[in-house]
This record gives structure tokens, C-alpha cells and sequence, in this order.
């Protein structure tokens, strides 16, 4: 394999999902959420923001909200003398029934079953796009949209100023800069998007489970892979057991860099165009 220069593997470890600033994992035992008490005062890292909960009613749509109110405005009482005495008043129309509120799901008792928790979530879906905010400790911030369809194919577009494009296609991941004019392509199983885009995923045998725990709402696994590429990464997988969703991964990576990519608006439904997800090999930006 050649030597990647340090500028090019910035490039890389960039786009997907690497940061700038060193940090060291801490594993944690999973345990239950516990009441809330005093702590102590100690100094706290600066805790990354996972972007606002999706509301329960999002995506009810826009014609059967409103049905109600149209219906009664449509058929006022008028009053008459001349009505026969047959004449009963029309129903009110139905009302659609509220968006059913998402069940919490009780906490994972034992690291297995977290594990099994979030395969579950991983194999039961195909196509996934939504947005996302990637974060670094030295405070950059990018944003743009996700595309995935598996099993292998996933895109990321990033909102300017942000001139990278990373595109997965079954086998390879294609890193693009366009104002640099450079496109790099990387074996999909060297990077951390193979735990997002494998056809059927175990996470056990993807790395070494080294830690899974609760806080509030959110269940955090963190894996080690000594597969990716440059040595070992860390990458914590976080999971919202209110919504259902993969909310947050946080990857540190074989240099020690840390960043956070954030999700939400994310919708199952959608397919994206599959020409989405071709890489030009030939291509000369």
C-alpha cells in the first residue's frame, strides 16, 4: 500500500467523520439510568449537542389536519321555519386521531442486549437519508445531507463553504475535493462506514465491543477496529431509545483525532436517485 500524506489523510479523516482535536475514550460499565442527584463538582468535556428530538406529529399531513376546521365550516346551523320536521342535522366529520406518541423503550440490562439493540436498528432498514452536523472540538462546524441505501452505497453532501463530496458504492469510497481537484478512493472495509452500510450487521464481529451505558435517554456502545485504515479507531455509536434512531457516532481516530456527526430529520421512506451513489474511477476534477 502507498504512504498517504498527512494532508491527504486530513482530507480523509475529514470527510468521513474525523476530527482535530486528540481525546482519549473512557469505557464506561452499562448500567441503569439512576436518579437524578448532586454531583460533584469536577471539570466536565464539553458535551457535544445531538440536534432537537423530532416531534411525534412530524409528517402528519397538511390536508388532514386540517379537515376538521374545514369540515365545520362548511355546514354552519341555519335556522328556518319552513324545515320539515324530518330534517336532522348532518354529522360532524370524523377527526383524524392524534399521532400516537412514541413508547420509551426500557434500557438495555446487559451489554449484550444492547448490542442486539442496535443491530436490530442497523438491519431494519434499507434506504436512510436525513441530515447531519458534523462537529470538531476546536469548534468547526459543517452541515449537509446523508444518502444511504444498502447494502455499501452512502453519500455525503456537505453544504458550502465545504468543497468535500464522499461517495460509497458498494465497495469503494471515492473522497472528492473540488477545489483541490483531487479524488481518493479507499476500500469501504478500511473505513468506519462499514458499520452504517453492511447488508446484514453484527456488531460483535465487526470490532471489539469495549463498553455500552445509559445516560437519560441516549445508549452509547463504543467499538474498537483495528481494520480502518492507519490502525485502530474508537467510534461510539449513540442510540435515542425515545425515537427509535441513531442519533450521534463519535470517532477517534488512529492519530488521536476526534469528531462527532450528528443526525436528524431522518426519513426511511425515501429512496435516493441511484445515480447518487456512482463513482467515476476515470474522473479528472
Amino acid at each position: 500500500m502507498k504512504v498517504i500524506p498527512i494532508l491527504r489523510v486530513s482530507v480523509l479523516t475529514v470527510a468521513l467523520g474525523y476530527g482535530t482535536v486528540s481525546a482519549q475514550a473512557q469505557p464506561l460499565q452499562l448500567q441503569p439510568p439512576k436518579p437524578a442527584a448532586a454531583k460533584p463538582a469536577a471539570a466536565k468535556p464539553r458535551p457535544i449537542p445531538l440536534p432537537p428530538i423530532r416531534p411525534a406529529d412530524l409528517g402528519q399531513s397538511r390536508t388532514a389536519s386540517n379537515d376538521a376546521p374545514a369540515a365545520e365550516a362548511a355546514s354552519p346551523v341555519v335556522a328556518t321555519t319552513a324545515a320539515p320536521a324530518t330534517t336532522t342535522a348532518k354529522p360532524e366529520a370524523a377527526k383524524p386521531a392524534p399521532a400516537p406518541a412514541k413508547t420509551k423503550l426500557p434500557p438495555p440490562a446487559t451489554q449484550e442486549e444492547a448490542i442486539e439493540r442496535l443491530n436490530a436498528y442497523l438491519n431494519s432498514f434499507t434506504t436512510l437519508q436525513g441530515n447531519f452536523i458534523q462537529f470538531a472540538n476546536n469548534g468547526k462546524r459543517l452541515e449537509g445531507r446523508v444518502y444511504i441505501q444498502r447494502p455499501g452505497k452512502m453519500r455525503f453532501e456537505y453544504e458550502p463553504p465545504a468543497t468535500t463530496e464522499v461517495i460509497a458504492d458498494g465497495t469503494s469510497v471515492a473522497v472528492r475535493d473540488k477545489r483541490l481537484g483531487t479524488q481518493d478512493v479507499y476500500s469501504i472495509g478500511q473505513t468506519p462506514l462499514k458499520f452504517l452500510v453492511r447488508e446484514k450487521m453484527d456488531l460483535s464481529r465487526e470490532g471489539t465491543i469495549t463498553s455500552a451505558s445509559v445516560d437519560g435517554d441516549i445508549l452509547s456502545v463504543r467499538i474498537e477496529d483495528r481494520s480502518t485504515l492507519g490502525g485502530t479507531s474508537k467510534i461510539t455509536l449513540k442510540f435515542d431509545l425515545v425515537a427509535n434512531e441513531l442519533r450521534q457516532w463519535v470517532v477517534i481516530d488512529p492519530q488521536g483525532y476526534e469528531t462527532a456527526v450528528s443526525l436528524y430529520n431522518l426519513s426511511l421512506q425515501r429512496r435516493a436517485d441511484p445515480k447518487n451513489f456512482v463513482i467515476d474511477y476515470q474522473r479528472t476534477l
